[in-house]
């Protein structure tokens, strides 16, 4: 009896593969094995880096609220131990919003706040 492959599947998985790799350089976009490596890396910076965005974004709001409540001269770590004991829910991402593009509603925040 003949072997039975199924190369329907594999072919469809090793295409798969190489319309992820499209793009890269070298060997790396066309040669199945290094293709099928780089693109197993890729796909582990992918997964790191939609982690790390999180905590990018998060630092970014820090310093800009850090930089609009040093101009009313109040320091971070105060403006937010005051924040959460007034029972004002605003986060981070929306601190800094009103930080860079409405000042004078920041303003009114942290007059609030102190």
């Amino acid at each position: 009896m003949p072997r039975s492959v199924n190369a329907v599947a594999s072919r469809a998985r090793r295409k798969k593969i190489m319309k992820q790799a499209r793009g890269f350089f070298g060997r790396r976009k066309n040669v199945w094995t290094v293709a099928k490596n780089a693109v197993e890396k890729a796909m582990q910076y992918a997964y790191r880096g939609r982690k790390e965005k999180k905590r990018n974004f998060r630092s970014l709001w820090i310093t800009r609220i850090n930089a609009g409540c040093r101009e009313h001269g109040v320091s971070y770590s105060k403006f937010m131990g005051d924040l959460k004991r007034n029972n004002i829910e605003l986060n981070r991402k929306v601190l800094a919003d009103l930080a860079m593009n409405h000042p004078e509603a920041f303003k009114a925040v942290v007059d609030q706040v102190k």
